[in-house]
């Protein structure tokens, strides 16, 4: 079995995964009510959290009933707060040295561009590398607060970027847009629900068509015009147009996710595509993503709702299946905290 801990932000979460069953055990404690008084994450205060929230995380999943099943500690070593993920490493190294276990650092990144084949494992994981080869080359998009990246995972299991943002991820966009509409934090989730009410088509907002081989995703721009416009308006005409503004601003912005996808899959020969992230959560995008797929007749994957925000559950999985999401802690070279990594180290 593999114990995995995540820490990337705000998130303290810990998974035990049987490559023979599939994930056993998960518990994750959020922080989200704590900061949304600020408006967003305050680094200082979410690693403290972490001390706080591990051993009664511990505590909940007896940890003792599988310590003679564990067979190594997986950690998030990045990208992610500096502090927040060293709170992870120093209980993980914790752990490899009580238990006397191998310590690996996984690439959060990695754990996510892996997430939506953690149910194809579960229902059967002994025909699971027979499946997962037959569904590659893949397609997957990674949309979070922090990242957008539409990545290719190849017949030899390697991840290529292939396109990323230049500026704001989309789920940054969201919260960013949320807020200058007067939305509390996150305010992602608070727009897709009154968007669900609303016309997209009610206000029009720039929808980035970029040249074809631009691999970009640009989102600043779109905050800036919602700016304008709401400097146009009244108190009252906001409240009042608020559902629409809402609706018409995520359609743009999936505008972009959609037609950036849809032109790599033209231009290549995938057997699948993926959707991952915590802003995947959207039903909206999902569903489009969803029809995509159908669209180009390629399998869809996508996580449970659980394994869409920060867990250790894709954590713990990612370090199962992807040789290179590993890097073993030893005297030799000891686990390293990388805030900064990309999808591809």
């Amino acid at each position: 079995m593999i114990l995995a801990i995540e820490s990337s932000c705000d998130e303290s979460a810990i998974a035990v995964f049987d490559p023979k069953i599939g994930l056993v055990e998960e518990v994750i404690h959020t922080q989200i009510e704590l900061h949304s008084e600020y408006g967003g994450v305050v680094p200082d205060l979410a690693s403290r959290e972490h001390l706080v929230n591990f051993p009664a995380l511990l505590k909940s999943i007896q940890l003792n009933n599988y310590k003679e099943n564990i067979s190594s500690i997986a950690v998030t070593r990045g990208p992610g707060l500096a502090g927040c993920l060293a709170m992870g490493g120093a209980l993980a190294k914790s752990l490899s040295l009580a238990f006397n276990k191998p310590l690996y650092g996984v690439n959060h990144l990695r754990g996510h561009a892996w997430s939506p084949f953690i149910n194809m494992h579960r229902q059967d994981p002994e025909a699971f590398g027979k499946n997962l080869a037959a569904q590659l080359p893949h397609l997957g998009l990674i949309v979070s607060g922090g990242n957008t990246l539409l990545f290719e995972i190849n017949q030899k299991k390697e991840i290529i970027i292939l396109a990323q943002t230049v500026d704001d991820a989309a789920g940054e966009a969201l919260d960013k847009g949320g807020k200058l509409l007067g939305l509390s934090y996150p305010a992602g989730p608070k727009i897709e629900s009154l968007a669900k009410e609303g016309d997209e088509k009610g206000v029009e907002f720039p929808r980035a068509v970029s040249a074809k081989n631009d691999r970009r995703f640009s989102f600043s721009g779109l905050k800036t015009s919602l700016r304008y416009k709401l400097e146009k308006l009244s108190d009252q005409a906001q409240k009042d147009q608020l559902k629409t503004l809402c609706a018409s601003y995520q359609a743009a912005v999936f505008h972009q996710l959609i037609n950036k996808t849809e032109k790599l899959i033209a231009d290549n020969h995938y057997k699948s595509l993926g959707l991952s992230g915590g802003v995947a959560n959207n039903q909206i995008l999902s569903g489009k993503m969803a029809s995509l797929a159908q669209k180009h007749k390629l399998s869809f994957y996508y996580p449970d709702a659980k394994h869409n925000g920060d867990n250790a559950g894709m954590i713990a999985f990612a370090a199962y299946v992807d040789s290179k999401n590993t890097m073993k802690d030893s005297v030799e070279l000891p686990l390293k905290i990388e805030p900064s990594i990309s999808l591809s180290d």
